[in-house]
């Protein structure tokens, strides 16, 4: 299993697997200072809500690592570590990271790589947990002994500190032998259904097309699959859900179809802070994304480029929300993520 991130002790680095170049490439990189972090971050070299988390949360050990070695004076060491939190808006978790790791910094660099690293192993178990939850619901709700599924950008390992959300319920499904086909969706602006999605898939040898994100809507209303599965950058505490734009669409076919539509998602996704979608900050990014292709110009020199990276989807339109401490129907118990957070 590829892991997109990993503490490199002996050299005291966080490696990443640089995102943009995948599948044509496989290239690493040494982070080592804020800047190389927080460039990683708005590049989409690293991505995903979850792994976002953990990067976060090492963020502040390179940021004492670096502020030791250049002689920051606390004010500066705060500064450098709010670029971090805020170098992407719109998902929780690195915010959340950045959060967690930085109580210890009073303790040492030590007890921040410490609580990081501890960051990182919970995401695991919570993705293999929330799996096991996800696919058995499916399974119920459905009734079928074998499912079709399709999914929307990138939710597996490179999206986490390992296994996957979305594709891990996927995976889980694909393991029991419960699995069909899965259709991904391409994913715009920058492919990460086309690019990484298969290529997890591909490396896993699960069954799998990639479609038009485009085709997605009418896949879902001829009957080719039978649930849809995507992540979540962040849930208000009504279950309000933002993903990468073109979600909000498969909601819509998948409540025309009347066929499930889950968001699958560690808790700490959850942000009951937040009340509902209309608070959530979407992040708009370069319009260059839409306007060209592979740095070649594929619209009128005069055209104006709209590129925002999220949708939400209306908690009314979600069959389930699933995390590690449970499965929640918006529907039928729309208290429930507020309950599930005083776990």
């Amino acid at each position: 299993m590829v892991r997109a991130l990993e503490w490199v002790d002996e050299a005291a680095v966080l490696r990443i697997i640089d995102q943009q170049l995948l599948p044509g490439q496989e290239r690493y990189l040494d982070l080592a200072t804020v800047d190389a972090v927080v460039d990683a971050i708005a590049s989409l070299a690293v991505r995903g809500a979850p792994a976002l988390g953990a990067v976060g949360a090492f963020g502040v050990a390179i940021a004492m690592q670096q502020g030791a070695a250049e002689g920051w004076d606390p004010p500066r060491l705060a500064s450098e570590v709010d670029r971090i939190r805020l170098a992407r808006p719109t998902a929780v978790n690195l915010a959340w990271g950045v959060n967690q790791a930085a109580t210890c910094m009073s303790e040492g660099v030590d007890a921040v790589l410490a609580r990081a690293k501890k960051v990182m192993a919970e995401d695991e178990a919570a993705n293999r947990l929330l799996s096991k939850l996800g696919a058995d619901w499916i399974l119920e709700r459905v009734g079928k002994s074998s499912v079709s599924v399709v999914t929307h950008c990138n939710t597996g390992a490179l999206a986490t500190t390992a296994w996957g959300t979305a594709y891990g319920i996927i995976h889980e499904l694909y393991d029991r032998g419960c699995l069909t086909m899965t259709y991904a969706d391409e994913t715009r602006p920058l492919l990460q259904g086309a690019r990484l999605t298969s290529w997890e898939l591909t490396q896993d040898g699960i069954p799998h097309v990639v479609e038009a994100d485009g085709a997605a809507s009418s896949t879902i209303l001829s009957g080719r699959v039978d649930v849809a599965i995507i992540g979540a950058d962040r849930i208000a505490a009504n279950g309000d859900s933002a993903n990468k734009v073109g979600s909000v669409a498969l909601a819509l076919a998948c409540r025309r179809k009347g066929i499930p539509f889950i968001v699958a998602a560690p808790f700490s996704t959850v942000d009951v802070s937040t009340k509902t979608g209309d608070d959530i900050v979407i992040e708009e990014r370069d319009p260059k994304e839409v306007l060209e292709f592979a740095g070649v110009r594929t619209t009128p020199l005069t055209a104006v480029g709209f590129n925002p990276a999220f949708d939400v989807t209306p908690h009314d339109l979600i069959s389930a929300i699933v995390t590690e401490r449970g499965v929640v129907e918006p529907e039928k118990r729309p208290d429930g993520l507020i309950q599930l957070s005083e776990q």
